[in-house]
């Protein structure tokens, strides 16, 4: 059975499940518009547009075994708030076992964000970072769920009090009397408290502090690492090292297992519960630890070009393992997907240009005509009508070419960056959402005859006409041909 296979039949098998016991948080973003300074004070004033909250802490690594199609409870610690009861709701709705949570005089962990203008303004955090103030709660819930026989429990730490070496302890003996293997993604330099684990996940920078290296050009890691493994009774240590991937610290011996699925980094952010997570799912799955890494590699490579802590899914794992899709063919998006290319394009302060059509029987004035819209900015965006939205436009003959064909041929031209197949006869709900910078049609309109002209005045976008080279049509080859 090949490891797609695996991942398709395995991952979601209903009597395998994983235990997450960490740190809960809840990650909370405010997201606006600057334009002027405030007279209060010399600070920016952000005009809210939008707030959301997400999953943040282990509930991430929860997050990202449940996407993947792993039964997942979390175990933890929230407070008995407003915040505490938002982030339970948010858990349940993403189909993750809530049976491990207590509530604790502590408030729920929130980290609030404020972003201007795709940038981080500031952040602000609620948190009490002390010890559980009784622990025995929690400590008796885990024990309940231990007794049920996980496949595998995962110990995620932030440093914000839950995981203190008595708990951990506890769940690492209690555990591996069940034979059921403990992974951790360790925090701080006491690492004793994971004494006795299968493994654990730091990355380097953490892995050097737990050592207590003195980094050089020249600096061997492989001796206190094999000394830190040796220590805690880990079967192995995996450090992860961003764009340089993971090095596997197994026996006496270190390899490294190279970053794959290697793209712009846009957001960190949770790449390590990523990390984590996958291999969680590939060991449940009984694959060797080298194959299971190297398949977290791929998933870590897919989620820091995203932005935010969004976790990892069956459907993007498969797909890019499958490496089924030409380069040419993952210019085609769905809806979500443009949406976060179009974020991270934006972010990255790149003038988005918009444009649409049937493109039926491409030709060279199509080629032309989409040379010069590229031009006018930075990335090329392409809203392809669908066959029934050709049809409505052209008659029952139309069109000849079928859409996904169309799509297809067009993403092997240059100057297109992006394309979106819809199904209305007009692209407008899409011109809102994506708000270009710049529509694009031919010179055969005027301007006030475009459609999304109005709307693009909201966020100071401009439309654009482009000269057609005459005599070229899809209509004039159709009327050839016959």
């Amino acid at each position: 059975m090949s490891e797609i296979d695996i991942i398709k039949n395995k991952f979601n098998a209903q009597k395998k499940w994983a235990l997450v016991v960490g740190d809960l948080m809840l990650d909370r973003y405010l997201i606006g518009s600057v334009s002027r300074i405030s007279p209060e004070a010399p600070v920016p004033v952000v005009r809210l547009k939008e707030s959301f909250d997400r999953i943040g802490g282990s509930g991430n690594v929860a997050a990202n075994l449940a996407q993947l199609g792993i039964k997942t409870i979390l175990a933890g610690q929230i407070g008995d708030d407003a915040d505490g009861k938002k982030l339970l709701d948010i858990l349940k709705k993403n189909h993750i076992g809530v049976d491990g949570i207590v509530k604790d005089k502590n408030p729920t962990t929130t980290k609030t964000r404020i972003i201007g203008e795709h940038q981080q303004m500031m952040r602000i955090d609620q948190e009490a970072t002390a010890d559980l103030i009784d622990s025995k709660p929690l400590i008796k819930r885990i024990s309940t769920l231990l007794n049920k026989k996980p496949s595998i429990v995962i110990l995620s730490d932030y440093a914000k009090g839950v995981l203190s070496e008595a708990l951990c302890q506890h769940v690492i003996k209690l555990a591996k009397s069940k034979k059921i293997p403990v992974l951790v993604d360790p925090k701080g330099i006491n690492y004793s408290k994971y004494k006795n684990a299968t493994a654990i996940t730091p990355n380097k920078k953490e892995a050097i502090e737990a050592c207590h290296i003195h980094v050089t050009k020249n600096t061997n890691f492989l001796t206190p690492l094999l000394k830190l493994k040796k220590s805690l009774n880990l079967q192995f240590i995996a450090m992860t090292k961003g764009e340089d991937g993971i090095d596997l610290i197994q026996k006496n011996t270190i390899k490294n297992l190279p970053a794959v699925n290697q793209q712009q980094v846009f957001d960190v952010s949770g790449a390590g519960d990523t990390v984590i997570a996958t291999l969680a799912a590939c060991m449940i799955a009984k694959m060797p630890i080298e194959t299971c890494l190297n398949i977290a590699n791929v998933a870590a490579g897919i989620v820091i070009g995203k932005l935010g802590t969004i976790p990892i899914t069956l459907q993007n794992l498969i797909e890019t393992l499958s490496s089924k899709h030409s380069e040419q063919e993952k210019k085609i998006h769905s809806l979500s997907g443009l949406m976060e290319q179009v974020l991270i394009w934006k972010k990255q302060k790149k003038k988005i240009v918009f444009t649409n059509g049937c493109f039926d029987i491409l030709h060279a004035g199509h080629v032309t005509y989409l040379e010069k819209a590229k031009k006018l900015g930075d990335v090329l965006i392409l809203a392809l009508n669908s066959d029934s939205s050709v049809t409505k436009l052209k008659g029952k003959s139309r069109p000849v070419i079928h859409q996904e064909d169309r799509a297809r041929v067009l993403s092997a031209l240059s100057s297109v960056d992006s394309i979106i197949i819809f199904s209305e006869t007009t692209p407008l709900h899409l011109i809102k959402k994506i708000q270009p910078d710049i529509l694009v049609k031919g010179s055969d309109y005027k301007k006030n005859q475009v459609v999304g002209h109005q709307e693009l005045k909201k966020w100071h976008g401009k439309v654009e006409l482009v000269s057609v080279v005459p005599g070229r049509s899809t209509s004039a080859i159709l009327k050839k041909i016959s």
